[in-house]
């Protein structure tokens, strides 16, 4: 079961992401999968954009994440340069304006996209560089994400606001402590009812295990 292509049989519309990514500026961790209605396997090609090598920022995916279709990663090099008088990126066209300014200062650099784990991703949302967003949170489908999302929030919208927190502060922290997304298989089996139904007596006494 751990690291199958397709983790569901007759199911080839969800893939898991580990095991199609190459990119050495790519990291996603174990489970965590994208579901995608034509080729779930062109995820980075189709969603993983303007990541060149030459800006070495990288694309971090934890444990457990949950990404529908059509969500969009834009990297460091889908940006223009907010300090430059003008929108035209001169630096890449080295060789039409016969200069040797560096490509990468056609662009602002604003760092890696780090994905936390067990987040879930809606469908066609889009996840600009730079972006941190933390553990247990969901974005809304369509949502523009610009700012870092602290664990567990829910946000929506164009650009990406919080609407609400999924749990109470006690419940948020203590998820936090217990991390379940590093448990061994057999733990996270044996106490996966608990962690699918909200009673915060029983998350309470995963502490102690």
């Amino acid at each position: 079961m751990a690291n199958k292509l397709y983790p569901r049989t007759n199911d080839n519309h969800t893939c898991s992401l580990k095991d199609i990514v190459q990119g050495e500026n790519i990291v996603v961790g174990e489970y965590s999968y994208y579901h995608d209605f034509k080729d779930p396997l062109e995820f980075e090609k189709n969603n993983v954009l303007y990541h060149y090598p030459v800006n070495k920022d990288k694309l971090i995916i934890g444990k457990f994440c949950s990404i529908a279709h059509g969500v969009k990663f834009i990297f460091n090099g889908g940006n223009h340069k907010n300090e430059s008088y003008v929108n035209y990126p001169f630096a890449i066209f080295g060789e039409l304006w016969d200069h040797s300014i560096p490509v990468t200062d056609s662009w602002d650099n604003k760092g890696d996209i780090i994905i936390g784990n067990d987040v879930w991703i809606g469908h066609e949302a889009m996840i600009m560089s730079g972006v941190t967003i933390g553990n247990g949170a969901r974005i809304g489908s369509r949502a523009v994400v610009t700012k870092n999302v602290n664990p567990y929030e829910v946000v929506v919208g164009v650009p990406a606001k919080v609407v609400k927190k999924r749990f109470g502060e006690e419940e948020i922290e203590l998820l936090e402590q217990i991390q379940w997304w590093n448990w061994t298989v057999d733990v996270i089996r044996k106490n996966m009812d608990v962690l699918m139904h909200r009673n915060i007596n029983e998350l309470k006494k995963l502490l102690k295990q």
